[in-house]
């Protein structure tokens, strides 16, 4: 079985009020492309909720308010009862929402439809190591269901970058670099050790992470003592070991990150994934990727639906 679980649609509502690829709209296009390329379940969501993935003047992704989110997982859910077979999804959560919001996605995930959250690695700069992000790690633990950690429309860093291409392909694969190796620093794992975090776009570059984490954490060079103005939270005792508890999807189209991320994390902490829509890369070419990787038959066939059907819990789900 082939499980994506890096997958996106929106209502036409959506695309009627933002700019977007068409084939985010195009459900039948998308079931149809998996189908010939023989992914059986495609797990959907987005990191902006009923947001825009752009940037558009006046909109602020992070201020929607509880029943427009509850209209967008209406829509979510409906969709997902049509196609059973193939669709599941993840209920969209700002990881610094209030109390209000937070209570919204608890009441969401009651749907069987929804198997997991999907969150950003940042919110407005602010990366998740804040303690503001305390709230929703917790129910994330307490709940028992994966966050896939998706970048920002607006990564840190791109405010004056006018590209989009850049904005989409570099800005956003560093803010879940940053983002991840946060959550690893801050040390969220220890203090919720039933997270089950899965970054996006090969979590960035989360496999290059670990020594570099550890020196962040334990500064040699400050003679073993901190640097000046410490942090007012202490980084986790080893944050190289927490990123490497951590999931990566396989989106970034890349055999040589793909066979890193095989290597320094293993293929047991690697999930099918094709950002697709509104990627357009032959999802057989992704598979592909996959059946090449070096690594023996038993851990291609985790990573292309094994580790999910585990990670997700769909064995036991209707």
């Amino acid at each position: 079985m082939i499980i994506d679980i890096h997958g996106h649609l929106s209502p036409p509502e959506a695309a009627r009020r933002f700019p977007m690829p068409p084939s985010l709209t195009d459900v039948d296009g998308m079931l149809a492309a998996r189908a010939q390329a023989g992914i059986d379940l495609t797990i959907i969501g987005s990191p902006v909720g009923a947001g825009a993935m752009a940037r558009v003047p006046g909109v602020d992704n992070y201020a929607q308010p509880r029943d427009r989110l509850r209209g967008f997982h209406a829509w979510m859910s409906g969709l997902i009862a049509s196609f059973p077979d193939q669709l599941r999804g993840y209920v969209y959560a700002n990881p610094f929402g209030d109390d209000d919001h937070l209570e919204g996605v608890r009441e969401t995930l009651a749907d069987p439809a929804f198997v997991g959250l999907i969150t950003t690695s940042s919110v407005h700069g602010e990366l998740l190591g804040s303690e503001r992000a305390d709230s929703f790690f917790a129910l994330a633990a307490e709940m028992g269901v994966p966050v896939l950690v998706h970048a920002p429309a607006e990564p840190i860093g791109t405010e004056r970058v006018d590209d989009v291409g850049f904005v989409e392909q570099i800005g956003r694969f560093g803010d879940v670099t940053m983002g991840m190796a946060m959550i690893a620093f801050a040390g969220w794992l220890d203090k919720y050790p039933g997270l089950r975090l899965i970054g996006a776009t090969g979590g960035g570059a989360l496999a290059l992470l670990p020594e570099r984490l550890q020196t962040a954490a334990r500064p040699r060079h400050w003679a073993g003592g901190a640097p000046p103005a410490p942090a007012s939270t202490p980084p986790a005792a080893d944050p190289g070991a927490a990123l490497q508890r951590m999931y990566v999807d396989t989106s970034p189209f890349s055999p040589a990150h793909l066979g890193l991320n095989a290597e320094v994390l293993g293929p047991e902490r690697m999930l099918f994934g094709t950002d697709s829509p509104p990627m357009s890369a032959p999802l057989e070419e992704l598979i592909r990727m996959i059946e090449k990787l070096p690594v023996d038959k038993a851990s291609q066939q985790l990573i292309l639906g094994g580790n999910a059907e585990a990670v997700f819990d769909l064995r036991s789900r209707p």
